[in-house]
Formats: structure tokens, C-alpha cells, sequence
């Protein structure tokens, strides 16, 4: 797709199960919009959506690629994004504070992938729990939940190294040990950055995400809601304040009058 304007946020929210990710989106959106006024959207899903409440500049609605795994249709996203330079963030997320400043942190490169993750007391996260592929394939440790890239040749191969990857997996999955039947859209990015070179998708000090889920919240159940206090505005846990993106995970902790 042509640019349209500079610069961007793109959200997919690809309703294929039970999971409302346009709900999500929706809150995602807002608080992006709380804390940055004037951040341009994109929403990118498969469902018809009208945008009552103005959060979009645009909507994409797209055929899906892959209805069995969802993940695969993160390939969408480049085509799809209607800006030259466009930051990817999960729908699953909330902004807890402005990330306006994260376009200069991202520009060094024409590709940034987000390594590693934090826990809600803001200290990087020493969970190994979840990255055994990671691990015994000497992969990045990458989370696609914040992806930066401006339009040019090498966003442009990286993407068609995802998608090949995805659609393919029968085939890449025989070179990793202990490899996902079914691909995650973080190991697939990791493989992808590791063919073309770690260095030339990430940069050092680079945003990552609040990561709610059990092992790096340090919870005794996967359900963090029902152990752990919460507070909105602004969003705290455990009276801690969050910063960046707040990867909450627990799909249906997010209701419309938040």
C-alpha cells in the first residue's frame, strides 16, 4: 500500500475464535490516545467494524490469510499499514504512559523488534519459562508485541521471510529443537531476525512490554486479576505505576467502561 501519511500505530485484531480482539483494541486505542492525542491508528481485522467512538484514522478490514492459526495473519501488517513508518503494538495491551517518544529510539533502523520483557515492578524479567525454543536454538529473544519499521527494502524482506516461515513451517519446524506445531508469531520473528541478522532488527535499549503472564508476574495462578490489585489512571498493580505497554494477557480483565 502507498503512504498515506508519516507516521502511525497499527493494531490487528483478527476475530477468529471466541476472543474479542477488536474489544481489546478498542481499549488499547484509547489509552494510546489518553496519553498521545495526536497518534494516528490503524485498525487491521477481518470483521466489518464501525468506528463509533473516532479512535481510527483508518480501518482495514482484510481477508484472512490463515483461519486455523491466527498468528500467521501478522503477515498483513506491512502490506496493510498505511503509513510510512508504523510501530505494531498487540491488541492485548494497554499504554500506561506516552510512548511518543519511542519514534527516536526506533529510527536508528529500518526494522526494530522489542527483546525481552519486564515484570509489573518494572525490572526485566528472568523468566525462561516460556522460551525453551528460544533457548536451545540460540534464537533472539524477541516479542513482536512492538514492532517498528519505515517503509524500505529491508522491512520489505523481513516480512516476506515471515510470511515464507509461516507458511512453510512444515518445513522450518525439521531445523529447530523443540519446535511449535503450530508457529507463535515470537518465534517466527526470532528465526526471521536470525537469518537476516539480529543486529539489523534490534537496537540496544530498545521499549518492551509488561508481561502479565504467570511466570513473569510471579503469580501462583495463570489468572494475575484474582491475585494482584489493580488501579486505573492511572494504571497501577499493587500500587506500583506501570510504564510503556501493559501486556495483560487475561483477554476478558478488559471491560467497556474502563
Amino acid at each position: 500500500m502507498k503512504p498515506l501519511e508519516e507516521q502511525g500505530y497499527i493494531i490487528p485484531a483478527f476475530n477468529i475464535d471466541a476472543t474479542d480482539y477488536i474489544a481489546c483494541a478498542n481499549q488499547l486505542a484509547k489509552s494510546l490516545l489518553a496519553q498521545n492525542p495526536s497518534a494516528r491508528i490503524c485498525l487491521l481485522t477481518n470483521v466489518d467494524y464501525v468506528d463509533n467512538d473516532n479512535l481510527y484514522a483508518y480501518v482495514h478490514v482484510v481477508e484472512l490469510l490463515d483461519k486455523q492459526n491466527g498468528w500467521a495473519n501478522d503477515c498483513l501488517i506491512f502490506k496493510h499499514t498505511p503509513f510510512r513508518e508504523t510501530i505494531k503494538l498487540e491488541a492485548d495491551m494497554l499504554v500506561a504512559d506516552s510512548i511518543d517518544h519511542w519514534w527516536d529510539i526506533f529510527r536508528k533502523k529500518d526494522v526494530v523488534l522489542s527483546i525481552g520483557c519486564r515484570d509489573w515492578k518494572n525490572q526485566p524479567s528472568t523468566s525462561r519459562y516460556y522460551r525453551k525454543t528460544f533457548d536451545e536454538n540460540n534464537l533472539p529473544d524477541v516479542y513482536n508485541a512492538i514492532t517498528y519499521w519505515r517503509l524500505s527494502t529491508t522491512a520489505q524482506d523481513f516480512f516476506t521471510l515471515v510470511r515464507a516461515i509461516f507458511f512453510n513451517w512444515e518445513k522450518y519446524k525439521t531445523l529447530i529443537k523443540y519446535a511449535e506445531e503450530i508457529p507463535s508469531t515470537d518465534l517466527v520473528y526470532a528465526i526471521a531476525a536470525k537469518i537476516v541478522g539480529v543486529e539489523n532488527v534490534t537496537v540496544p535499549g530498545s521499549p518492551t512490554i509488561v508481561h502479565m503472564k504467570k511466570h513473569h508476574a510471579g503469580t501462583k495462578t495463570e489468572n494475575w486479576t484474582s491475585e494482584l490489585v489493580w488501579e486505573f489512571d492511572p494504571l497501577r498493580i499493587q500500587t506500583v505505576a506501570q510504564h510503556g505497554v501493559f501486556h495483560y494477557n487475561i483477554k476478558d480483565w478488559i471491560h467497556n467502561d474502563i
